[in-house]
């Protein structure tokens, strides 16, 4: 296993994000109710101070200028010359239900041809306390391929759009090997594709009927 994502390190940055996390003031009360507001909070926040929450012995270089369109919302590189590209994404627990885009099937794949790159996700889950102040409860950093399937989705953008099921049940596997996951996506995208043609298909039925409809309309 790759040695950031070792159970003892893996565990030590998602304390440190949390305890970061908590003691800055990212919000005042008047934004606090906005899962947005505390979103873009928490990643300029993690932008300049991420550094801080891992071993610096491990670390060679750490860059957080990034477009807005980026794989990357920061990202590093180790003292093995691997390289972390690292998506930042808020949870409010207290929501029944969101969707989160993790990357494009196809950017993740070209990204992944390379082994020394990792596609991390970065997740910090939160609550809004009484004084409407938010309060982190929780931190998941991980590669993507740990992420189990049983967890994570696709949705229908461009070639495909990896996506969070649900962000109350995040199911790690420290087990997973990329070349497991990365077969699993295949076999997910199997079924994907025929599905979205079957779609298309019903639509465009649908507008050759509705085209019908209206060449036999007056002008």
């Amino acid at each position: 296993m790759n040695e950031l994502f070792k159970n003892n390190n893996r565990k030590k940055i998602q304390t440190e994000v949390i305890k970061a996390l908590n003691n800055t003031n990212l919000v005042n009360s008047l934004l606090s109710s906005s899962p947005r507001a505390i979103g873009d909070a928490v990643q300029n926040y993690l932008e300049d101070n991420f550094i801080k929450c891992l071993p610096s012995n491990l670390i060679k270089e750490y860059d957080n200028r990034f477009a807005r369109r980026s794989m990357a919302d920061f990202a590093f590189t180790d003292i093995n010359d691997n390289y972390y590209a690292v998506d930042s994404k808020t949870h409010n627990v207290d929501t029944n239900f969101n969707m989160p885009n993790l990357t494009s099937v196809e950017r993740l794949s070209r990204f992944y041809e390379d082994k020394e790159n990792f596609f991390t996700v970065l997740m910090t889950s939160y609550s809004v306390d009484k004084n409407k102040k938010p309060v982190f409860t929780a931190c998941e950093f991980c590669p993507i391929e740990m992420l189990s399937w049983e967890c994570l989705t696709l949705g229908a953008l461009g070639w495909g759009q990896i996506q969070i099921a649900n962000s109350n049940y995040v199911c790690i596997d420290e087990t997973n090997t990329r070349k497991k996951w990365m077969l699993e996506l295949c076999d997910n995208l199997d079924i994907f594709y025929p599905n979205e043609i079957n779609k298309i298909n019903e639509r465009l039925n649908r507008f050759k009927a509705i085209r019908q409809f209206w060449e036999n309309q007056p002008d």
